[in-house]
């Protein structure tokens, strides 16, 4: 009797046993089939994405020149069908051709967004006639007539944009007292330099001392104007000298009207352009 009660236990022992084992490899095989189709799922998602084209282009940054057509149009030759194979650094270098731009960077954003962050150039001069002079004293191009407002000129040697615009910078500082400022600028080879400021005047600085020659004009300003007359202006200050500069005067000549036939039948009054003289034709 003790015997078979034995046997018994034992019997439902091994019964748990081999439940418990079943029951281990159900979980293990449960959780091998959830994580492969967790793999698959994933692996079908990744793949039908692959073929998800770029559907969204964010531009922004400090544009005030470039057109978002223009950087659209330089897209086309770029495969945006495959978000995962688009190459930002081919982006950014086509975009970076772009006259007005400085600037770019390019990046992606999941699942279909291309953002494009432009920086436009921030013209200060034109350079030689045909150029221009960004605020980091560097050379570009690009179309002239787009400019927002108008700008000094510099002429100078190639190779001289830096030295011209910090000089520029610096002579504009001392001449702000006077309500002066540059609007042409000329950088010779041998580096002599000449300054047309806003009201006209032509000031000659030569190779030397020009900061030192730019402040002894600002002291002889009020004195050089004291002797303007509604006839004569200021056409040019020489200041290549140790002390002192000599002032260049012209004529302000008053346009006349032509005479009408009806009333002078016998005179026309014609003005010549120069700094010296008017020329009046009896006919």
């Amino acid at each position: 009797m003790h015997s078979v009660q034995l046997t018994s236990k034992q019997a439902q022992n091994q019964a748990k046993i081999t439940w418990r084992f079943w029951g281990s490899v159900m979980f293990f095989i449960a959780v091998v089939l959830s994580v492969l189709a967790i793999f698959w799922t994933v692996n079908q998602q990744i793949h039908s994405e692959e073929n998800m084209p770029v559907s969204v282009l964010k531009i922004s940054g400090e544009i005030r020149y470039t057109q978002h057509s223009e950087i659209t149009s330089v897209l086309v030759d770029i495969n945006l069908s495959n978000f995962f194979q688009v190459d930002v650094n081919q982006v950014q270098e086509k975009i970076a051709q772009l006259p007005w731009v400085y600037s770019v960077s390019v990046r992606k954003q999941w699942p279909n967004e291309l953002k494009i962050y432009v920086v436009d150039q921030t013209p200060i001069a034109l350079w030689n006639g045909d150029f221009l002079i960004n605020k980091q004293g560097e050379v570009f191009q690009a179309d002239i007539s787009q400019l927002k407002k108008a700008l000094p000129q510099f002429f100078g040697p190639e190779g001289s944009e830096t030295i011209a615009l910090e000089n520029y910078n610096n002579f504009n500082k001392l001449l702000k007292f006077g309500d002066l400022f540059v609007e042409e600028l000329v950088l010779s080879e041998r580096f002599s330099w000449q300054l047309t400021l806003n009201d006209g005047v032509l000031l000659n600085l030569g190779r030397e001392h020009r900061f030192e020659r730019v402040s002894r004009f600002m002291d002889l300003y009020a004195q050089i104007n004291k002797n303007k007359t509604e006839n004569r202006q200021v056409d040019y200050v020489d200041l290549r000298y140790d002390t002192g500069a000599a002032v260049g005067w012209k004529k302000i000549i008053t346009t006349k009207p032509l005479a009408k036939q009806l009333l002078l039948p016998k005179q026309w009054f014609l003005q010549k352009l120069d700094k010296q003289q008017e020329l009046i034709i009896n006919v």
